[in-house]
Parts: C-alpha cells; sequence; structure tokens
C-alpha cells in the first residue's frame, strides 16, 4: 500500500504529545511552529501516489505482490540498487534535501537491518521474526519513521548507567512475559513532528553496566507515556515564505523524547539489554551503510541545489563572467561532480550480503567524511 497527502496528514492528527516553549501542541498539521513543514512532507505523498510516478517510485513486494515505496526496496543486483537511488534522488529533489530526515532514512535502517536477518537469527530468533515481521508492517503500510539513538547529554566522563539519575537515558525498568517498560529520554527525533513511529537504540559505544540501555525498538509516536520536547520552531519565526523560503516551509525539527514507563511489547523489540548486539545490529548488517548510503543520495540533490543557486546569484549580479567568480563556481561544481562520483563508485564497488545487493562500505564511508567538509 502506498498513502497520499490526505492519508498521510491524517495520520498524524494521532493525539500524540508534543511540547513546544512549555505547552502542550495540539494538531501539527494546523500549528503555526509546524504545519508549512508537514504540507512539504505531505507533497512526497502525493508524489509517489500519482500514477505518472508509480512505476519509478514503487516496486511490488515478493511476498504480498502489492506495491510500495522504492525506500523499501531490498536489492538483489546492481541494477536494482541504481533504480532505487534514481527514485530516491526524484523523491528528495521535491525539497532540494532540505528535510534531512524524510520517509526515505530510517526506512534504509530497518532495510538494511531485514537484510542482515541472519545476525539476528544468531542473537535470538525471536527478536530475528519481531525485526522482518516489523520491516513488512512499516512498508506494507507506508510509514514513516524517525529515530533516537543519541543518550542524552549529560556528564560524558561518566558511562550512562553511572549518571546521577539511572534513568537519564532510556532502558529498561521493568520486563514480563508481555514486553519490556521503558524509562527515561533518548535524542534527537529528527522529523519526529512528521514521523508515525521511532526507532529507538543506542548507536554510541556501552560500557558494561550499561546493559538495561543496550536496547532496540520501535514505537508508535502516540504510545502511551512517550513524550516529545521540540526545540525551537524554525518554521514559527520565519512566517514568510518569500523572505524565509527554506525554514518556512522546511524545518524539520528535532526534538528529545522521554519514555514515562513505556510498555513495548515483544514483536516491536530487536535487542534487550545486549551491548555487544546493539552495536551488531548496526555494523554486522547493511543497516548503517544503507542509511548513511541515503544521506548521501540527499547530499548529493542538496549539493546540486546549492551549486545552481551559486550560478543564479552570479548571473543575477551580473559578475558570472569574472575570473575569480567563474574559478569559485567551478571549484563548487568539481565538487559535486566528486559526490557524484563517489556515489556511483559506492554503487559500482557494492557486493553482496547474503542474497542482496548492497553498496561498498569503504567507499561509503570516504565520502561520509569527505562531503561533511564540503558542505
Amino acid at each position: 500500500m502506498i498513502r497520499n497527502a490526505a492519508q498521510y496528514v491524517a495520520s498524524l492528527r494521532d493525539n500524540r504529545s508534543i511540547y513546544l516553549d512549555g505547552k502542550i501542541v495540539g494538531d501539527t498539521t494546523t500549528h503555526r511552529a509546524f504545519r508549512r513543514t508537514v504540507a512539504s512532507a505531505a507533497k512526497f505523498y502525493d508524489y509517489q501516489s500519482d500514477p505518472a510516478n508509480q512505476d519509478r517510485m514503487t516496486f511490488r513486494t515478493p511476498d504480498t505482490g502489492e506495491i510500495a515505496n522504492r525506500i523499501w526496496e531490498l536489492p538483489k543486483s546492481y541494477e536494482q540498487l541504481v533504480q532505487r537511488r534514481k527514485a530516491l534522488e526524484e523523491w528528495i529533489s521535491l525539497n532540494a534535501g532540505y528535510i534531512g530526515r524524510g520517509p526515505g532514512h530510517v526506512a534504509s535502517c530497518i532495510s538494511g537491518m531485514a537484510m542482515g536477518l541472519d545476525v539476528f537469527k544468531e542473537y535470538d530468533p525471536k527478536r530475528a521474526d519481531a525485526v522482518m515481521n516489523y520491516y513488512q508492517y512499516a512498508r506494507d503500510n507506508d510509514l514513516y519513521l524517525t529515530y533516537v539513538i543519541i543518550n542524552p547529554q549529560a556528564d560524558r566522563s561518566k558511562a550512562a548507567s553511572e549518571q546521577e539519575n539511572e534513568f537519564l537515558t532510556a532502558g529498561v525498568v521493568d520486563q514480563d512475559s508481555s514486553g519490556i517498560t521503558v524509562r527515561g529520554a533518548k535524542m534527537l527525533a529528527s522529523a519526529g513532528i512528521l514521523a508515525n513511529e521511532v526507532f529507538v537504540t543506542c548507536i554510541q559505544p556501552l560500557r558494561p553496566g550499561d546493559e538495561r540501555y543496550a536496547i532496540s525498538f520501535v514505537i508508535p509516536l502516540n504510545a502511551k507515556g512517550v513524550k516529545m520536547l521540540s526545540r525551537k520552531s524554525y518554521e514559527e519565526h520565519a512566517p514568510d515564505v518569500f523572505d524565509n523560503p527554506l525554514a518556512s516551509r522546511f524545518d524539520e525539527n528535532d526534538a528529545i523524547i522521554y519514555f514515562d514507563d513505556v510498555k513495548v511489547p515483544w514483536d516491536r523489540v530487536f535487542v534487550n539489554q545486549n551491548i555487544e548486539m546493539c552495536q551488531k545490529q548496526f555494523h554486522a548488517t547493511p543497516a548503517h551503510v544503507y542509511q548513511n548510503y541515503q544521506a548521501q543520495i540527499r547530499l548529493s540533490v542538496k549539493m546540486r541545489f546549492l551549486i545552481g543557486l551559486a550560478r543564479r546569484i552570479a548571473d543575477t549580479n551580473g559578475v558570472t563572467g569574472f575570473p575569480q567568480v567563474r574559478e569559485i563556481l567551478g571549484n563548487l561544481a568539481a565538487q559535486g561532480a566528486m559526490v557524484d562520483a563517489l556515489l556511483t563508485a559506492m554503487e559500482v564497488k557494492g557486493s553482496k550480503h547474503g542474497e542482496y545487493f548492497v553498496p561498498d562500505r569503504h567507499t561509503l564511508y570516504a565520502a561520509h567524511v569527505l562531503t561533511q567538509q564540503l558542505y
């Protein structure tokens, strides 16, 4: 199933608890701090559901035969990987790459975990079932996911378990036959205001004694006890689209999410209090590569926009022919071409992980370092 814009916007009216400036926010789809960004995200869904775009933006799932967005595709060949990348580029271009954590980012992470299911089976077959079942559920319901994978900033000389409040960082407070109960905070929930569900885990290294924080699960953002604490809204302070064309429409927002004794059923738990597996879910599966491959695709789109903007500014001011301006524009174009070349290289040098074809991690991580410096 794929959704259209109206269905997506309706899904956000779910009585979730979002706080802004110390006050509870009602409907994010109409609130002045979020409404334009929600409308921008909704364009993803009208674009994918347009019959003229569906062949490029969707694929038929092998298990159900229904159509789903290509963000959930698990490529088995170089050709399928490139086809998926072209669809992502097209989708991301709707906002010039300025919605950094669009629907494709965390979807790529979960898809990478599904491609590395053998790692989860070795850890716990029941957790492997939870991963695959959730992947199929999110794919088939066209969900928009965010994630919180970083611990709140505190005394950095101490481990999570050594902080003054043992539940400053989200951790397991209890578990029973129905699931785990989680208490504490995580960050950064980029695009949390736009998402349907949140993936909660820890990508940072944990130390012995931190086991209760070594968890991995997904939960709806309107679940009982889930509270989103939004940072200041740029959109709210950029009321004019003409003067602030980006901040007024593409402020995906960031937030801390506090889990106030949130009950998570076992079928949504991927890792339970296992430090080693918390790292392996990212690095022993294609998850970390696949999610950052999506990030590099987005950055390439964003850089093309910025290069074009620089050229347009030069043209408008009549300075395009100045030697020093031509030199700068040439350097920008070369840097943009290098990012495109790195993307192509990580695809060409890709390899099989089981039956799936994934980008080359060495080229990806080289691009990850260089493109941050370029941007």
